[in-house]
């Protein structure tokens, strides 16, 4: 059985699986028990499986555990917590822009890439990043405007 050595959230892990071709998805949520990341459409098409990979928003329902390599995987485990969320996952509770929840990983995790590469981002960079983000309850104004507040408090916390 394959072995692959993955960096998670900053912390090396190893994991044992079958097929080299298992996606990365599984593998976050089957062997290393972190379950923000959601299987959706199975085809990177709705964006609930969002991770990090190298600070770049990956479809990890898509992505063979084989070919992370050395990459930094981050997930949404990875990127605040509940004494000490992270401006978007503030942002993201503010404007209760979470109905269902299924979406909201995909989504925070975009965002929080989107502000990092851009953190004077736009409303229009905020829909054009998250325009392959799908959300079925149809909270997407909301979360924009998660994006935009997110925005606007990370300037107040590095000032």
């Amino acid at each position: 059985m394959p072995s692959y050595r993955l960096r998670v959230n900053g912390e090396a892990r190893s994991v044992d699986v079958r097929d080299p071709d298992e996606p990365l998805l599984y593998v976050l949520r089957n062997h290393l028990r972190l379950t923000g990341a959601k299987f959706g459409c199975g085809l990177a098409q709705c964006g609930a499986c969002t991770v990090l990979v190298d600070g770049q928003p990956t479809r990890s329902c898509t992505l063979p555990v084989s070919r992370v390599g050395s990459a930094n995987v981050t997930t949404i485990e990875g990127v605040g917590s509940l004494e000490k969320p992270h401006p978007v996952q503030a942002a993201f509770i503010a404007e209760q822009a979470a109905q269902c929840g299924y979406c909201t990983n995909g989504m925070v995790m975009t965002s929080v890439a989107l502000l990092k590469r851009k953190p004077d981002a736009s409303l229009a960079d905020a829909k054009a990043a998250l325009a392959g983000n799908l959300c079925r309850c149809g909270t997407h104004h909301r979360i924009l405007r998660a994006a935009m507040r997110a925005k606007a408090n990370g300037k107040e916390t590095k000032a």
